[in-house]
């Protein structure tokens, strides 16, 4: 790269500068985002539409699309059979279509993002939802919303795949469709945001969250003529204040939910270990895991489906104690089997369920404030315990029952519940399958110390330059081990107005010393040096003379003042960006007191006044 060149990229001047990286492509991608968001609204009504076809099918024997609860069925012990059956046809599928269509459907959109550059297979869009349907409709104790993000991610990445955009903006597009189709089912655009920043995006750029707030909100729009208008789940309004007692309450409520989480999530994968012990094909598995759903629907009807009017039920707050025991063992129970035997459907709905049942136990022991105040409470906290998104859990509370007054409980339940499984467990139940793969995922935002950091702050301005007039013969000195200047391998070049020329390396020396073979070396330097230099500049961000580095593959540069690109300053090296990086981390481990606290106790002895001081001296 030539000065000239260099300086057409680079950011020379502070104002230069800006809070975010983004540009006017983000218009065209927010455009087409808003275009999936309106698909994947369509996508959402009909899988709902197919879930209640299949339920309707199998438990009723009538062609019918409205939403209704397997428990109402009159099979008897033949009820067994069906969630088996349908089971049993989604490992056909995932056998002989795509094995993709296994599991909840987050991990997958997951995967898809970060391995496999935001691309979708067109088939997923198709076989997802009808496989989620199928084993929703049988019985599964699964939520909708997996299978609708991970099947409007498909149609966001299948849209994507037909324009010439960058794996980012695929990426972009995929989580704005899965974020649509949550908007579309739980009528929840804010939630369905903050849950792709949470868990999708891996960052936070208007580049990326402008559209998928887009794709949201229109999804959200939409479902006012698709599905109708929310909350999805009435209640009551609490008070705003609930005293001492009641913000204790809460805090027992979030440990609980955080126990209950880590509970769930061992329990999810000790049921997954547990099956790739069994000698048979993995497409046997969900219909293992079907039975074992026919008996939990024996036992407990209400455990089978999607569960909505369940829900409904516990933050009325008017059921009995079996009925609670029964969400939180059969429930919970047939859930961590049958989605450990890797058939499809999603984990928000039943994760709801099960908080409200735990806040149905609160209830009993905590002060009451009103019909499912409690029930409400855990589910926000078990949604940011379990999935480690406690914005998501808050939020989508509130958005569900849309009773403000809950967000200063929420916040203490939920943020609770997410340090507890923080630090009682390595990864969340959606972070768990990805590990299994072979994959890492950290999902911890902060800025990067080389964001922040400028080239100024780390160059060595103790460096040798050579002078343009000096030849081979003449600098031959420093390619002695013994006069070589520590840490420097790369030489810059200037002539007599210190104005930057070039650099030649040590190794480009030695070359050329060899191919003299005994002739006189006297060639300059200056004759021998390449005009095309890359350079750093004193007010630039240490990224991009990262990214510079990775472009070109010079580890070592220049640098130059912003002002006068021939006035050589000093070097930049990696080394140099490492230390920085270094200094990051003695910042966050390094301990140490600044203020101290003396308190006027009287007049002290000598001996007093030293252990105060801290002395090491104190003996003398």
């Amino acid at each position: 790269m030539s000065t000239n060149a260099a300086k057409a990229q680079k950011h020379s001047h502070l104002e230069d500068l800006g809070d975010f990286t983004t540009t006017p492509r983000v218009i065209p991608i927010a455009l087409l985002a808003i275009f999936i968001g309106f698909v994947a609204s369509y996508v959402a009504w009909f899988l709902l539409k197919l879930i209640g076809l299949f339920t309707n099918v199998f438990y009723y024997g009538r062609w019918d699309t409205a939403l209704v609860s397997p428990a109402g069925n009159h099979l008897g012990i033949f009820a067994v059979a069906v969630p088996v059956i349908g089971s049993l046809i989604v490992g056909l599928m995932a056998r002989y279509g795509s094995e993709r269509i296994r599991g909840h459907g987050i991990p997958e959109a997951i995967e898809s993002i970060l391995m496999n550059g935001s691309r979708v297979h067109p088939k997923l869009a198709v076989l997802k939802p009808i496989s989620a349907a199928i084993s929703i409709g049988s019985g599964g104790p699964f939520g909708a919303e997996g299978p609708i993000i991970m099947t409007g991610g498909a149609f966001g990445s299948m849209i994507a795949q037909f324009f010439h955009l960058t794996a980012a903006e695929r990426k972009t597009l995929l989580v704005a469709g899965a974020a649509a189709g949550m908007s579309a089912t739980f009528a929840a655009p804010l939630s369905a945001i903050l849950l792709a920043v949470e868990l999708l995006l891996f960052e936070w750029k208007p580049r990326s969250v402008i559209p998928v707030a887009l794709a949201s909100v229109t999804a959200g729009a939409a479902r006012r003529y698709i599905l109708g208008l929310g909350p999805l789940f009435p209640v009551p309004s609490h008070p705003v204040f609930i005293g001492p007692a009641g913000l204790f309450g809460c805090l027992a409520i979030g440990i609980a939910a955080g126990a209950l989480s880590a509970l769930l999530t061992v329990g999810v994968y000790a049921a997954e270990d547990a099956f790739q012990k069994l000698p048979i094909h993995w497409m046997w598995w969900p219909a293992i895991g079907g039975f074992f759903v026919g008996i939990g629907g024996l036992i407990f009807p209400q455990a089978l489906g999607v569960g909505y009017d369940t829900i409904g039920l516990l933050l009325k707050g008017d059921v009995a104690f079996k009925f609670i025991l029964g969400v939180l063992l059969v429930k919970s129970a047939i859930w961590m089997i049958s989605l450990g035997s890797g058939t499809s459907g999603g984990v928000l709905a039943p994760l709801l369920m099960m908080g409200a049942a735990l806040g149905g136990v609160g209830g009993m022991f905590l002060p009451h404030f009103g019909q499912g105040f409690w029930p409400l409470v855990a589910m926000g906290a078990i949604l940011g315990g379990t999935m480690r998104s406690p914005f998501t859990g808050i939020v989508f509370a509130i958005e569900l029952t849309h009773d403000l007054n809950m967000l200063l409980p929420l916040t203490v339940a939920s943020f609770l519940a997410h340090a507890f499984t923080v630090l009682v467990l390595k990864r969340s139940i959606l972070t768990e399958k990805i590990s299994r793969r072979g994959y890492h995922l950290s999902r911890e935002y902060a800025v990067d110390a080389l964001e922040i950091l400028f080239v100024r702050e780390v160059m060595r301005t103790n460096v040798v330059a050579l002078p343009a007039n000096s030849t081979l013969e003449e600098t031959r000195e420093l390619l002695r081990p013994s006069k070589r200047p520590h840490g420097q391998s790369v030489f810059p070049v200037v002539d007599e107005q210190q104005h930057l020329l070039g650099v030649i390396s040590r190794n480009d020396l030695l070359k050329r010393v060899d191919e003299a073979a005994g002739r006189p070396l006297n060639e300059r330097l200056g004759d021998i040096v390449s005009p095309n230099v890359t350079v750093a500049y004193t007010d630039e961000p240490l990224r991009i003379v990262v990214y510079r580095m990775a472009e070109t593959g010079y580890t070592r540069m220049p640098v130059v003042d912003s002002e006068d690109e021939k006035h050589l300053l000093g070097m930049v090296s990696l080394d140099d960006l490492l230390r920085a990086r270094s200094r990051n981390l003695e910042e966050e481990r390094r301990r140490e007191r600044i203020l101290r606290v003396r308190l006027p106790l009287g007049k002290r002895t000598k001996t007093e006044r030293l252990i105060a001081a801290g002395r090491p001296d104190l003996e003398a």
